[in-house]
């Protein structure tokens, strides 16, 4: 149903000039979406003005005050009213689109921030007297003397005021502030030299930091290092693997945590692009494909990555708030992130999160000690222990009854159990037994390992197939009668583009003619598909992410589903000759640390967290 226009009459409807306000509240509405867009965008300003330390006050979840401070090269006081206009920027001069190497190339940020709230802009260039210049509801007063020696200062209070409509959608003042600190975060990784420091000043109690970071020394992945373990925690550090890669032009760098170390939402990832935080849709694809052999569909990976390349072959001028990108060579990027991923993740061999073990002493419930502290001797050597076990043996009395003539035992160290040194030293360690027919017990150097056999030896036979499959190719098997798919003719370009790609994983597709394909052979070992429904899928991937990995994900899972059944079933008793060739094994096999579907294969306890249970520390 229609509705009337007020605007429009029976008369011809004439065209208008908007004025100069409400162009800006138009621009504010895209630019500035809520405080957090207002933050970002003048912490953006204060690194392009080449800032070192940024500080930001906010009040009420930014909607009563945003102060953003930082000790950047200032603006000129007669460049004040022009800095406020739309459009006018120091970042480009507008003669070449594609060679942007700042932040902000807009123009519209300040602007759309005083037509919105009220705003104001203190600063001192170079051996100039500082000025500053209030906007109220997009209305300039003249500049005016302030007192501030370097850098500048941008307050903006009461923001939306003048758009009261837009303060209707406003959350919380504890989820917009929350989404403050998310954005100084991001930041805050894109540029590890740079000291930043954010502080809630609500109420009239003393302010209060809600997050701090120094700036970081060293070289890239150091001071990247230093400022992530600030930011998302030592722990993700400590699970994390180094990415760096490059190819054809774009180079890849940052940290992707290990799959055992995945969250339940897509909470922990952080991608940039020539420093820029975004949230790029094709970006998280690539990240959520590098991770599809190792996650299952409700856990996320965790990753800090970075690409870099030269401007021209990247666009960034696709939405005001500069959260898209566009690669001129999508494929080549996607491809570097999931390569590289895989890549980096492989070459971390078995390993496992440490976080599994902290969950496992975590969920060990030890008898409460004593009130005082409990002195324990140091542990003794081997020979100490065989004299006190000797000495500790029945003593055989000389007049009991079956035993006369028998020697009394004389103390001596006892004999030590067979070892095999060069097992124990191996990562993994030397099998020591088998507990509920399912979970081999290891002992290492330094602890002890509890091995899931079932999780474990799965990995394992899945590897082994993926192998196989990939050097001896995927077999297809001829449809006795083709199918024939009727597609629109863009859907049917679009697939036959790909259909070399589909044609080496064993589907066999042909034009028909008429826009139709004629599907000739299908994987094999997918058994009877449905070939159309398969087509379709793949042309769903194609037109949301421009490529398709349905149907090698499908062949995946079913490898999954033989490695399963082939594996060794829980409630196997193994013999210890079986249980150390499993864990030799899992040695050399990459992501051998978690099944196929991303839970831990194994658990690693040190010496030290198990006697601290004991209370012997």
């Amino acid at each position: 149903m229609s509705r009337a226009n007020p605007y429009i009459g029976d008369a011809q409807p004439i065209i208008r000039q908007l004025d100069e306000t409400a162009i800006n509240r138009i621009a504010a509405g895209e630019v500035v979406e809520r405080p957090a867009s207002a933050v970002k965008e003048l912490i953006e300003n204060a690194l392009d003005a080449g800032a070192t330390r940024i500080s930001i006050d906010i009040a009420d979840g930014g909607k009563t005050l945003i102060r953003v401070t930082d000790d950047g090269c200032g603006i000129a006081p007669g460049d004040l009213t022009l800095a406020l206009s739309r459009h006018a920027t120091s970042k480009i001069d507008g003669s070449d689109l594609l060679d942007i190497r700042s932040f902000g190339f807009r123009g519209e940020a300040l602007p759309s921030l005083g037509a919105v709230g009220r705003q104001t802009i203190t600063t001192p260039a170079a051996r100039q007297d500082a000025a500053e210049i209030p906007v109220t509801g997009g209305v300039q007063t003249p500049v005016r003397p302030a007192a501030l020696k370097a850098g500048t200062v941008v307050e903006l209070r009461d923001l939306f005021h003048a758009t009261p409509a837009r303060l209707k959608f406003m959350r919380s003042d504890r989820a917009e502030v929350q989404a403050i600190g998310d954005a100084v975060r991001r930041l805050a990784m894109a540029e590890p030299g740079v000291g930043f420091v954010l502080r809630d000043v609500s109420g009239d109690g003393a302010p209060r930091i809600t997050f701090r970071a120094d700036a970081e020394t060293g070289d890239l992945f150091a001071a990247l290092r230093g400022r992530l373990e600030r930011i998302l925690g030592r722990d993700f550090c400590d699970n994390a693997v180094v990415v760096d890669a490059e190819r054809e032009g774009l180079r890849l760098t940052g940290y992707a945590a290990l799959p055992t170390y995945s969250r339940g939402a897509a909470v922990a990832q952080y991608l940039f692009v020539n420093g820029r935080p975004v949230r790029d849709r094709m970006l998280v694809g690539a990240l959520r494909g590098a991770y599809a052999d190792f996650l299952s569909r409700d856990r996320h990976p965790a990753a800090a990555l970075f690409v870099d390349c030269d401007p021209q072959l990247v666009d960034v001028n696709v939405h005001p708030a500069k959260s898209e990108v566009r690669f001129r060579a999508p494929g080549v990027a996607r491809g570097l992130i999931v390569s590289a991923v895989r890549h980096a993740l492989a070459e971390a061999g078995h390993r496992a999160s440490t976080t599994v073990s902290a969950a496992t002493l975590g969920a060990m419930r030890p008898e409460q000690p004593p009130a005082g502290r409990v002195y324990q001797m140091d542990r003794p050597s081997g020979f100490a222990r065989g004299v006190a076990y000797a000495s500790q043996a029945p003593a055989f009395s000389e007049a009991a009854p079956g035993f006369e003539g028998m020697e009394r035992p004389q103390a001596r160290p006892s004999e030590p159990a067979a070892e095999t040194p060069e097992q124990v030293s191996r990562p993994l360690g030397a099998a020591r037994g088998q507990v509920h027919e399912n979970y081999i017990i290891a002992q290492t150097e330094t602890g002890m390992v509890i091995v899931d056999q079932h999780a474990a030896h799965e990995r394992l036979v899945y590897e082994r197939l993926k192998r196989q499959m990939a050097a001896q190719g995927v077999a297809a098997q001829a449809l006795l009668i083709p199918e024939i798919v009727s597609l629109s003719p863009d859907d049917c370009a679009a697939l036959l583009a790909v259909a070399p790609d589909l044609a080496r994983l064993g589907l066999s597709i042909e034009p028909f003619g008429g826009g139709a394909v004629a599907v000739r052979e299908t994987p094999a070992i997918l058994g009877e598909v449905d070939a159309a429904a398969m087509v379709r899928d793949i042309l769903d991937e194609l037109a949301d992410q421009d490529h398709s990995q349905s149907l090698q994900t499908r062949i995946d899972a079913i490898l999954s589903r033989v490695a399963c059944h082939g594996s060794v079933r829980s409630g196997r008793r193994m013999r210890p000759e079986e249980m150390d060739a499993l864990l030799r094994e899992m040695e050399a096999t990459p992501h051998s640390g978690q099944c196929n579907h991303g839970r831990p294969t194994y658990v690693e306890l040190r010496l030290a967290d198990i006697e601290r249970l004991f209370g012997r520390t």
